[in-house]
């Protein structure tokens, strides 16, 4: 487990100084994917660095595994860099070196042999995908191509965790995916526990277990990613879906129907039964009023503004809470339906 307690960071800039951490507190899990989200200049970077042992904080505890990181020097420093592999912003790989050889670049301070380096080279890069591309240097790559050889030299050295400052930033949606897939590899296969800084929630939903959002240093929201898109008025789970679709007919909630209600439902069965298994059991009429589904990691979730008309409504949205619909009443107004 990682936990940051009160975590602070501040930089001296012309006009005085910035506090880029502002008292950060969270807990990440062994072996879980956790997105840190928020804009341009919210902190996201220099909480990698500093959980990276890249940048000192100014105050504040790091543990991690139950050890205090914070203040090491020297020896101890360099032993708990190890435990931690970092994919930086941008391209980071040097051009003088083939892929294989950057990928070996943390390993040549290592106490391994010339076989061991290279068996741990053919390890990596055939988790990264990039196996034939050993001998080739940087610059004949594509910047997808790029971003999983570093993401194959992060993991050299066998770190515990590992932190992707913005992996996916800039790559087509093809190229993103095939990055986010090394790294659920890195996390199911090699059991890493993984921080994602990132500003695309795409890569929330494709990838993580939790979330952190962080504005102007500050943690405005964090949790499961499964618990906030059921929370009404949270920010990411909001974000999580997709907006209305402005095109289709717009429905007034609340107009002709006996209770009105969002409704959030999670998994293959709920998604796909739930509500007209409802509307039949208590023969009410059901109509999906705006809301849109999309899936979380491998989960499918919907999220619909639904109205029911009939004498037994109130006994249907009861019997959808019994069976783990997540239900909040009286919700704004949602325009059209949409899936992704």
């Amino acid at each position: 487990m990682i936990t940051l307690e009160n975590l602070t960071k501040s930089f001296q800039q012309n006009k005085g100084s910035v506090r880029a951490l502002d008292g950060v507190s969270l807990e990440i899990q062994q072996a879980a994917v956790c997105g840190v989200v928020g804009p341009a200049g919210a902190g996201k970077t220099t909480l990698l660095r500093c959980l990276g042992l890249l940048d000192r904080s100014d105050g504040g505890s790091i543990r991690m595994e139950g050890a205090e990181l914070s203040g090491l020097d020297g020896r101890d420093l360099r032993a708990a860099r190890r435990r931690i592999g970092v994919v930086p912003q941008g391209d980071s790989l040097l051009r003088q070196r083939t892929v294989a050889g950057n990928v070996a670049l943390p390993l040549e301070s290592a106490d391994l042999s010339a076989s061991q380096r290279r068996a741990r080279v053919a390890e990596l890069l055939d988790l990264v995908g990039l196996t034939d591309k050993a001998p080739v240097y940087p610059d004949q790559l594509s910047e997808g191509q790029r971003r999983r050889a570093a993401v194959a030299q992060a993991l050299a050295t066998r770190p515990s965790v590992l932190l992707a400052d913005e992996p996916t930033a800039e790559l087509d949606p093809a190229t993103t995916d095939a990055v986010l897939t090394v790294l659920d590899r890195a996390r199911s296969e090699l059991g890493v526990t993984i921080l994602v800084a990132t500003e695309d929630t795409a890569v929330v939903r494709r990838l993580a277990d939790d979330v952190v959002v962080l504005d102007r240093g500050n943690v405005v929201e964090q949790g499961k990613v499964l618990d906030l898109v059921s929370e009404p008025g949270s920010r990411i789970g909001s974000a999580l879906f997709p907006a209305a679709d402005q095109g289709r007919s717009a429905t007034q909630p609340g107009r002709g129907h006996d209770v009105v209600a969002e409704v959030v439902l999670t998994g293959f069965a709920a998604v796909g039964a739930l509500l007209p298994e409802a509307s039949s059991r208590f023969d009410v009429e059901l109509s999906i009023l705006g809301g849109g589904m999309t899936r979380l990691g491998d989960t499918p979730v919907a999220k619909f503004s639904i109205g029911l008309s009939g004498e037994r409504s109130e006994s249907a949205l009861k019997w959808m809470i019994d069976h783990d619909a997540q239900v909040h009443r009286a919700p704004a107004r949602v325009d059209g339906v949409v899936a992704a």
